[in-house]
């Protein structure tokens, strides 16, 4: 079978790229990253962990963020409910972590080490779904977010916000990120510390606002009991583990670094990243819930900020762009790994492309926090089987992945499997996806859901499952030769 590396050469460096001299795939240099899903050599990675804190970190202080804390309160929660939720729901962020380390290991992004779990033509299928149409998805609502901050600096500024000023604003912000992400990993690594250094003095005069004029002890005015309490409960952890549940792709920022970096330490400064900001931005939404409306999140943070509100919504689409640059970056590669003999960087702007129209259906045409809630929400009866599946493999396999061995894509390969596909992996995904869509209560209500009386068991039930199933067929399958 041909390989989908575009312009494959085992064993040569890659060449320039779209006329940049200096495309060699050294994370060091500057110019557009000449590598997309092959493996890196041991002479081009180097760095350290700590760097991986910065690239999430920066990443996690965005408007979504900040909109999905305050629904907390909106859905009907107190305020220590609210604020309890966004811990239990971020600590999911260790998955994320524990997902990234076998980057150095196997010097492969997420998109080939999943070869192991699938089969080279089943794991085709899983980026297809969980990897490209997923990232898309999240692209376009982190840009609808970014979009609807920039809107209201663009109000500010005496401009009229009509329906074509929107379209430009979505553009400009998409093109910024796309750079970002078109100049790929090296640009990420340098760029990002910069920034969380800017967003975390931004936030820090945020914060002191909000907590001026928090309730503390807000509590509804019909405070939920009982079973209806419970599905509250369970919905918000759900949706705010969502965020850390949509980057199984966590190892492609890990994949240059050092063989022998500790996998402690990668999962530990990824999941870092992810968490701290996580529980700030998330924690002040909901904070600033109890003092305005967060239906109106743009109005309404205009009476906690006087004055510092464009530098807050400045903040906002800056977090926004950091986030939104490493889920086009994933989605290219992703796209690379469906099969499509395309070069990275030409992938990244088919993403955005897709990416834009969503958001414009999203601001444009449909209510944008009902398109969030569920469109997060839904995304879980993939994520978390998903997530669960690889978790699972890399703790089966101690991190034991060979990276030329993965990027063997013929018959003859040790991933092949069976006709291309791992039935181990798909079976075990199959279950997950299946037992979250009996306990889902979103869109619809899945039969062991309804029972419950509206509980939401679609999070633990997919993981559960998921990783079970996948436990022991891959036991089963190795004790049977």
């Amino acid at each position: 079978m041909a390989s989908t590396l575009p312009d494959p050469h085992p064993g040569a460096r890659p060449r320039a790229v779209d006329g940049v001299a200096n495309a060699s795939g050294d994370p060091e240099r500057v110019g557009i990253e000449a590598h997309g899903i092959d493996h890196i050599p041991d002479s081009e990675r180097r760095g350290r962990p700590r760097e991986l804190f910065s690239v999430w970190a920066a990443a996690n202080v965005n408007y979504l963020s900040l909109v999905v804390g305050g629904s907390l309160v909106l859905m009907g929660l107190s305020l220590w409910q609210a604020l309890a939720v966004i811990v239990v729901g971020n600590l999911f962020w260790l998955l994320t972590g524990l997902l990234a380390i076998p980057g150095p290991a196997a010097g492969a992004p997420s998109e080939v080490v999943t070869r192991a779990l699938y089969g080279v033509r089943g794991n085709r299928v899983n980026n297809a779904v969980t990897g490209w149409l997923v990232s898309v998805c999240y692209f376009a609502l982190n840009l609808a977010a970014a979009a609807t901050a920039a809107f209201s600096l663009v109000g500010r500024a005496g401009l009229p916000v009509n329906t074509g000023t929107k379209a430009a604003v979505v553009v400009l912000i998409a093109a910024v990120t796309l750079a970002i992400s078109v100049f790929g990993h090296a640009a990420i690594v340098r760029l990002y510390v910069p920034i969380t250094l800017a967003l975390t003095a931004v936030f820090a005069v945020v914060g002191v606002a909000v907590l001026r004029h928090t309730d503390t002890g807000y509590v509804p005015g019909r405070p939920l009991t009982g079973t209806a309490l419970w599905a509250t409960l369970l919905a918000g952890v759900a949706l705010i583990a969502s965020g850390p549940l949509s980057y199984t792709t966590s190892a492609d920022f890990s994949r240059y670094l050092p063989r022998t970096t500790p996998p402690r330490a990668v999962a530990g400064w990824t999941a870092l990243g992810g968490f701290v900001p996580g529980i700030l931005v998330c924690g002040l939404g909901a904070c600033a819930a109890t003092a305005v409306d967060m239906g109106d999140p743009e109005s309404s943070l205009q009476q906690l900020l006087p004055g510092f509100r464009p530098v807050f919504l400045l903040a906002l689409v800056l977090g926004t762009v950091a986030l939104n640059a490493l889920t086009a970056y994933s989605a290219g590669l992703a796209l690379q790994a469906v099969g499509l003999r395309i070069r990275r960087s030409l992938s990244v702007l088919v993403d955005g492309a897709v990416s834009v129209s969503l958001t414009l259906y999203a601001l444009l045409v449909s209510d944008f926090l009902d398109t969030v809630g569920d469109v997060l929400q839904l995304t879980v009866l993939l994520l978390g089987p998903s997530t669960a599946v690889y978790a699972t493999d890399i703790l089966l396999r101690r991190n034991r992945y060979d990276g030329p061995a993965l990027a063997d894509e013929t018959p003859a390969g040790p991933f092949w499997y069976t006709g291309g596909v791992n039935r181990s992996g798909a079976l075990a995904f199959g279950a997950g996806v299946t037992a979250s869509a009996l306990c889902v209560d979103s869109v619809y209500t899945g039969p062991v859901a309804a029972a419950l009386g509206g509980v939401d068991l679609a999070l633990p039930a997919g993981l559960a499952v998921a990783s079970g199933v996948y436990a022991v067929l891959t036991w089963r399958t190795r004790a049977t030769g």
